[in-house]
């Protein structure tokens, strides 16, 4: 049995339904059990949290426009896909019907002038229960027999509204009772993926790469052979294809180099969506709906253990916060109270690095969090800041992580000294650097403006088997 997720990219438009709905066919003759999980039509969540949003801002044209585009991009859609005029009325039914319960819900935002994390899930989990029936009915229309199921009927999750976890359990138990009877009767279940209820039935989403999840919290419920994750790109890269041109597809990562590649901001697969197959030890095989023949990155837990960089990747927008004076060394308790001031105001810490003299601490968060954090860390330390036990606490803004990423990088030798080879041949000065225990990483820290050209150089120097050119002085 396999579980196919299909993103917003492989439902946008009819043209691309079409495409999606021969992959699964194409599939179904390889496997014909196959349990489908969509997302919403690229651009629709985005619409319908807007359009929440602007409601609870006293807006009110805005939803009622949301409303009229979602009808239109809908209905010409299934117009295309669908010749049959009674599939065409039953989906036009259902839209109108969802579309009145959109207007419903934002027309009450707008009266109370409040959108609960509640109220915003009810909402933005509907693009879901749009793009499954005319799914389910484009299949109907190649002669397959298929049926969309509401995911709030089988994925039971906590009441932790825009966050939701699952609970595997009773999950489990839902889906394999209202599942595996489509299966045995040759019925290709269409599931709507991001969103889930509470035990007593309030709508949830799981967050982002909710889809995802969807998909690997079914495949583990119903032991599938592999989850395929369907996208617009021909499986994972060695980097961004848009700054490396060159970059190719990786065959195959494990689960731990596949984490670190999504945490450090590669955006195919979110690591929570591999919980479920790690714990199941289900292989993930990421693939292009529009080049299904093309190349895919197979994820699973038999990790090569090569030493090999796998792949570069980066994340933007960040700012490098440092903690300095020589008043620290040997001092307990400063590293605990820098990281409980961060988290006292709720900000994300990327990256860690610390001098063995102890004169130091610097770390890495968002942009956006920065001035936040950098208040309460002076708060936090008044006492020592006055006494010149520390010195100062200053940001290095507009920086980015880049992350190198191979299992067993650590104990192989000569990784270090090539990275930084190619870095100091093209001119990149490396404002911090952080490696894991776990092997799987080299985390360097680079201003924003030197981002391309330490990833060329990075990619060339690991990847092309050339040298990196030094560059010309003038």
């Amino acid at each position: 049995m396999l579980t196919l997720k299909f993103g917003g990219t492989s439902v946008g438009d009819a043209r691309a339904i079409a495409q999606t709905a021969s992959v699964i066919l194409q599939t179904k003759t390889q496997d014909p059990h196959v349990v489908v999980v969509t997302s919403a039509m690229s651009g629709v969540t985005d619409l319908l949290v807007n359009a929440a949003h602007a409601a609870a801002a006293g807006q009110r044209q805005p939803y009622l426009d949301a409303r009229d585009v979602l009808l239109e991009k809908h209905m010409t859609a299934a117009q295309a896909l669908l010749a049959s005029e009674e599939e065409l009325a039953q989906y036009q039914h259902h839209l109108e019907e969802q579309l009145r319960f959109f207007t419903r819900l934002c027309s009450a935002v707008y009266v109370l002038g409040e959108l609960t994390p509640r109220g915003l899930d009810a909402i933005s989990g509907l693009g879901e229960r749009l793009a499954a029936p005319l799914l389910a009915a484009a299949l109907r229309a190649r002669q397959t027999q298929a049926t969309w199921v509401d995911a709030r009927e089988i994925l039971v999750t906590d009441d932790q509204f825009g966050e939701a976890a699952p609970l595997l359990g009773p999950t489990c138990e839902r889906s394999k009772a209202r599942l595996q009877p489509l299966l045995e009767a040759g019925i290709t279940p269409v599931v709507t993926g991001f969103i889930g209820a509470t035990a007593t039935g309030i709508p949830t989403t799981l967050g982002r790469g909710g889809s995802d999840f969807s998909a690997a919290i079914l495949g583990a419920c119903l032991q599938a052979d592999e989850i395929q994750i369907w996208t617009d790109v021909d499986g994972i890269l060695t980097a961004d294809p848009r700054i490396v041109p060159q970059a190719r597809t990786l065959r195959q990562l494990s689960y731990n180099e596949a984490a670190e590649m999504a945490y450090f901001g590669a955006k195919v697969i979110h690591p929570k969506t591999m919980l479920p197959a790690v714990e199941r030890g289900i292989p993930i095989r990421i693939l292009n709906t529009f080049h299904p023949d093309g190349p895919s990155t197979l994820i699973s837990n038999h990790p090569t253990g090569d030493g090999l960089v796998k792949a570069i990747t980066a994340i933007r927008d960040l700012t490098l916060i440092n903690v300095e004076g020589r008043g620290m060394m040997g001092v307990p308790g400063i590293a605990a109270r820098t990281f409980r001031a961060v988290a006292d105001v709720k900000a994300n810490v990327l990256m860690i690095s610390q001098a063995s003299s102890e004169q130091s601490i610097c770390f890495v968060v968002k942009n956006s969090r920065s001035q936040e954090v950098i208040q309460a860390l002076t708060e936090t330390f008044e006492r020592e800041l006055a006494r010149h036990y520390i010195d100062r606490i200053y940001p290095v803004q507009d920086v980015v992580i880049i992350a190198v990423v191979g299992s067993g990088m650590r104990g192989t030798p000569g990784i270090a000294g090539r990275l930084f080879s190619a870095l100091g041949r093209v001119g990149v000065n490396v404002i911090a650097l952080a490696q894991g225990s776990s092997e799987s990483n080299i985390s360097l820290v680079v201003a924003r403006p030197d981002l391309e050209t330490a990833v060329r150089a990075i990619h060339q120097a690991f990847f092309q088997n050339q040298h990196v050119p030094t560059p010309q002085l003038v």
